[in-house]
């Protein structure tokens, strides 16, 4: 997260600087940490790991304090910047939200149908949401690896489709993944939330009344029985976003290196361990592993590009400047890459089964395929575009 500060408006479309290296880092960071995990779960040194998953810490468990603890803040910031892009990036008109809404629309769709039909009549269908949502950190840690190989008009492309279906994913997660809800509890999160946004409308600009608000406020999230993370999206609603000064502008700032360089590397950490079976062939065929990685792998690129390229052949958008359905196509690629949000969503829809280690394999093995082939056709389609303007016109 955090790309979306760099955005900025040029020609009624969107462009950016090169993608510092902090971008490449924050995806290293979270494949190394990946990669430890699944190690480290699948070593003689097992055992210790679970054990740390599961002990205790402020009265839970360390699983339980990251992921309804520390994603809370993850989901501030998503919601700060779903906030700043519809107001002010590029989700804020409908000329430019255009091509990447749509692609997000698509790149929902197919794989959650793609999903349900392969897990059909199996334990596994629940699992449906779990491949619908990109991972901005890892997909842009890619494109900043990249360089002035992807145009920068594709990475913001990139940028506002994987907060677009963002948007979507805590929708799914609200509506779809919560069991049950408390009424009482339902009441008190409107009155925290009014509350919060009559000090914004007085023209509070301290960041303190709104993170004591919002601790109040997740308490509340909690009781619902609504994951208590989606008090992060709905504390976002409530910052004052205008003004140099303006508390959204602080805790961005004071929270996008947290978020990529802690909270995430971590939550990957804490997710990502599968201990394998020794029949690891027999395993991959669980259908909450072919049915993620089908997901991600066949209906994420083709749901995002052929919504994409739909939206631009009735002209409802503009491919982006610089750019062609070759590269467009390259991009929609990496979008299947979910690591964070469908590691999350999995572990809602199963919690701790057989079915949720499934799941994460399907998602960690479809993000590295998605990963590899994108990167290797973007790194094409430069060298096609290189050639290409080096040629010497005929005659």
């Amino acid at each position: 997260m955090g790309e979306a500060a760099a955005i900025h408006e040029e020609e009624g479309y969107v462009s950016e600087k090169a993608p510092p290296p902090s971008q490449a880092f924050s995806g290293l960071l979270l494949l190394v940490c990946a990669l430890a995990a699944l190690m480290w779960a699948n070593s003689s040194a097992q055992q210790s790991y679970h054990e740390l998953l599961h002990a205790p810490l402020f009265g839970w468990s360390a699983m339980h304090v990251i992921n309804d603890g520390l994603m809370t803040v993850f989901f501030l910031l998503v919601g700060l910047e779903i906030k700043h892009e519809i107001q002010d990036g590029a989700l804020s008109s409908v000329r430019k939200a255009a091509l990447p809404v749509v692609g997000a629309i698509g790149g929902m769709l197919l794989p959650a149908a793609i999903y349900a039909l392969a897990a059909a009549g199996t334990p596994a269908t629940r699992g449906w949401g779990i491949p619908m949502a990109t991972d901005i950190a890892f997909a842009l840690g890619i494109v900043a690896l990249l360089g002035d190989r992807v145009p920068s008009a594709l990475r913001i492309f990139l940028a506002a489709l994987a907060i677009a279906d963002d948007i979507g994913a805590v929708l799914v997660i609200a509506v779809f993944y919560t069991p049950s809800v408390v009424t009482l509890a339902l009441a008190a999160i409107v009155a925290i939330m009014s509350a919060l946004l009559w000090l914004n409308r007085r023209g509070v600009q301290s960041v303190w009344p709104y993170v004591a608000g919002g601790l109040v406020l997740w308490v509340a999230v909690y009781q619902s029985g609504v994951h208590a993370s989606i008090a992060g999206v709905l504390l976002a609603i409530t910052i004052p976003s205008r003004g140099h000064d303006c508390v959204q502008h602080k805790l961005e700032q004071a929270l996008t290196k947290p978020v990529n360089f802690g909270i995430v590397p971590i939550f990957a950490l804490a997710n990502a361990g599968v201990t394998l079976p020794a029949d690891v062939a027999t395993f991959a065929t669980q259908p909450a592993v072919t049915a993620t990685a089908l997901g991600l792998i066949v209906g994420k690129p083709l749901g995002i590009f052929g919504a994409a390229w739909l939206a631009v052949k009735v002209r409802l958008a503009e491919l982006p400047a610089d750019s062609n359905l070759s590269g467009l196509f390259g991009v929609a690629v990496l979008g299947g890459i979910g690591f964070t949000m469908a590691l999350f969503i999995a572990g809602l829809a199963f919690g701790e089964s057989i079915q949720l280690d499934a799941a994460k394999i399907g998602v960690l093995g479809g993000s590295v395929v998605t990963g590899i082939i994108g990167a290797l056709w973007l790194s094409l389609q430069a060298r096609r575009s290189a050639r290409d303007v080096g040629t010497p016109s005929a005659g």
